[in-house]
């Protein structure tokens, strides 16, 4: 059922909406975990290397797409806020003809360009033809990918999280049985792990699609135009561009990470690939109640219920450090047991281990900078999002290439903790300014 987050506790309204995004960005991590899994222990480490040598390149698709449809989603949840039903149809509307241009581009200029775009990566000569067949295969199923991501903040923006959730459900359960069947047993090798995670994602698509049907008189989509209107889309387009762009420029951190991780060889690749994937599930509390945060402000910003959100950011924020603080501690307890999921060699191992204790210790200075930017970006502040974001690249490219020269990898790892400091201070300082106050969309 939908909710309507302008009333009751701030604390449990977030937390309650969180918790299922929260599952939901576990499962959608279990997408990569197994194939992973399935393609580290049945194809060998020189095939995960292939794999992990895309996750810059696949991280790039995934943040367009994923910061567009947020970008749409602060504009649905003020109009839900303002109790402006006709707008937030019209965006609807608009959005869906957005994705699926945005969608065949992104297909088009994938297919065409992934070797050379993996080549410009430092990708090893021995492994690149196999991960240009992983990642094109990928780029072949962007539309349903886009399609989940657009339904999915379309419902989260009218308070629902648990539909998405059981979206997620039911097509990770598809991706590991197809994983199984088509790596495990037909031997498809590291295609037949990116047909089963394309055809997991229409399945979770083709869910929020018929459930959006079935409750559209709940959800208020009745009688929806299939004509797009103009100015609908444009504010989809100015306020969706800069919160795609900042989720770019974050992968694009990831991505120059991934060019000196590949210059390292296979040995490091598949250690860096082991770790994120680990890392990704460790941070995911961080991800899911920052989203929450967004359609908290979003909603009480369209109210103009302006303490209620301060008092929900602050409630949220400490709770959320709190979590990640023994998360960390967890994570440096158990590191070598978790890596001994995916990887075979001890030098591997060894390497991830660092990764995950630099990075897991500084999971609170995440959780400080998710907070303040969910909260600014559904107020509708988006430029200043997309500044954070580049001063995040910015610090994360700098400090990678510069550690790394007296570091090796380990220096790798430490630019991430460093950029997430100076990510921190641009949100930090804009809240406090007031500024942001004066951004409301509608």
């Amino acid at each position: 059922m939908t909710s309507d987050m302008t009333k009751g506790s701030p604390l449990r309204l977030i937390a309650a909406f969180a918790v299922p995004m929260l599952v939901g960005n576990i499962f959608q991590q279990v997408y990569n975990f197994v194939d992973t899994y399935v393609v580290g222990r049945f194809v060998g480490d020189t095939a995960l290397a292939a794999v992990g040598a895309t996750s810059g390149l696949a991280g790039i698709l995934v943040s367009f797409v994923m910061g567009f449809t947020s970008g749409a989603g602060i504009i649905i949840s003020q109009y839900i806020g303002a109790l402006k039903y006709d707008g937030m149809k019209r965006t609807v509307t608009a959005l869906g003809y957005i994705v699926l241009i945005m969608s065949l581009v992104i297909t088009a200029v994938g297919l065409i360009f992934s070797k050379p775009l993996l080549s410009l990566l430092s990708t090893p000569d021995e492994i690149i033809d196999s991960s240009a067949g992983y990642i094109k295969v990928i780029f072949a199923f962007v539309l349903s990918s886009a399609v989940y991501n657009a339904t999915s903040a379309v419902l989260r923006s009218l308070g629902d999280s648990r539909t998405p959730l059981a979206a997620l459900i039911i097509s990770s359960f598809v991706n590991v049985a197809l994983d199984l069947l088509f790596v495990a047993v037909f031997r498809w090798g590291i295609p037949g792990a990116a047909v089963a995670t394309g055809i997991a994602q229409i399945v979770s698509a083709v869910f929020n699609i018929i459930v959006m049907y079935t409750r559209r008189r709940e959800l208020n989509l009745e009688s929806i135009s299939i004509k797009p209107d103009k100015m609908s889309a444009l504010r989809i387009i100015k306020t969706g561009l800069p919160a795609a762009l900042e989720s770019c420029l974050l992968s694009l951190g990831g991505l120059s990470v991934q060019k000196l991780v590949n210059s390292f060889g296979s040995a490091t690749i598949a250690a860096y690939t082991a770790a994120t994937k680990i890392d990704s599930i460790a941070i995911a509390p961080v991800v899911s109640v920052g989203s929450a945060i967004s359609v908290f402000t979003g909603q009480n910003m369209g109210a103009g219920k302006i303490d209620r959100i301060r008092k929900g950011l602050y409630q949220t924020m400490f709770s959320l450090i709190a979590l990640c603080f023994v998360i960390a501690v967890l994570i440096v307890i158990f590191r070598r047991s978790l890596l001994g999921l995916f990887l075979s060699s001890e030098e591997s191992i060894m390497i991830g281990s660092r990764y995950l204790v630099i990075v897991s210790v500084a999971y609170c200075v995440a959780a400080v900078m998710r907070s303040y930017l969910n909260l600014l970006r559904g107020a509708g502040d988006v430029n200043t999002s997309a500044i954070a974001g580049l001063s995040e690249l910015g610090a994360r490219i700098v400090f990678a290439y510069i550690l790394v020269i007296p570091l090796g990898s380990t220096g790798i790892w430490l630019a991430t903790p460093i950029a997430w400091s100076f990510g921190a201070l641009i949100p930090v300082i804009r809240y406090y300014s007031g500024k942001w106050l004066s951004k409301k969309l509608v």
